[in-house]
């Protein structure tokens, strides 16, 4: 029985030793579909999501990630991979489906004014903000921001490392998706940040503008696996309420 969502959440642990059993593909596969569907910044989902499941890549990937536990004893494994390159694409796929959407003939006033803030926002916003050169452009950007931030609310984040860490965080978004959906279905993971990126870029063929933001192990947990009870500090110490 699947689980609910709180009780997946609690399940999940990272487990660094898995049993010799396997792990169905298909459900994997579909766990990573509940991914693709994560929050994302502008919706430009700017990631990629590599399954690798053959003997050989696996254990190409075992010793890219130094052969520690979790990779070694895992069936399967899944590389999030951040796409800042990709942004243009992707900007385009979502004006390309909007426009899809508002193909009515007559569109009123409402739905008219709505057409055009998508297409300035895709075509003129998201070009200024991902749009660079040497990190000068950047650096310009940022600083203009930062004076007109004096007078009212605005955008600051507007460098190519910013992008970055946009990019990141929605494909970590995404890794967390993946994982909960695992977890309730039974299966384990482990997100492991111990890798040589150089190395899993080649196995994986990626291109330079590529990022790995996570290697996610999977199987089925060993008891021995999850190293003992789980610490969090204290919720009184983390939560504020404003």
């Amino acid at each position: 029985m699947e689980k609910t969502a709180s009780e997946a959440i609690a399940y999940r642990r990272s487990v660094r030793v898995y049993k010799n059993e396997e792990i169905d593909t298909n459900k994997v596969q579909k766990c990573l579909q509940n991914a693709s569907i994560a929050p994302t910044s502008s919706n430009l989902q700017l990631w990629e999501f590599h399954h690798i499941s053959s003997p050989d890549k696996m254990e190409e990937m075992s010793e890219a990630c130094f052969n520690q536990g979790a990779a070694k004893s895992a069936k399967q494994m899944v590389v999030f991979v951040s796409r800042k390159d990709l942004w243009r694409k992707r900007a385009e796929a979502n004006v390309s489906f909007l426009n899809q959407q508002f193909d009515k003939p007559h569109l009123d006033e409402k739905l008219l004014k709505r057409k055009k803030q998508v297409h300035s926002y895709y075509k003129k916003i998201i070009p200024s903000i991902y749009i660079d050169f040497l990190g000068i452009l950047g650096l310009i950007k940022y600083l203009v921001f930062q004076v007109i931030g004096l007078f009212r609310p605005i955008y600051r984040q507007a460098r190519l490392s910013d992008m970055r860490i946009v990019a990141h965080k929605s494909t970590a978004l995404a890794a967390q998706n993946f994982m909960i959906s695992m977890a309730a279905i039974g299966y384990d993971t482990c997100p492991m940040e111990g890798f040589d990126s150089k190395r899993v870029k080649k196995i994986l063929g990626l291109p330079s503008g590529a990022e790995i933001t996570m290697v996610v192990s999977c199987g089925v947990r060993d008891e021995s696996g999850v190293y003992g009870a789980q610490f969090r500090v204290p919720f009184e110490e983390v939560y504020f309420q404003v």
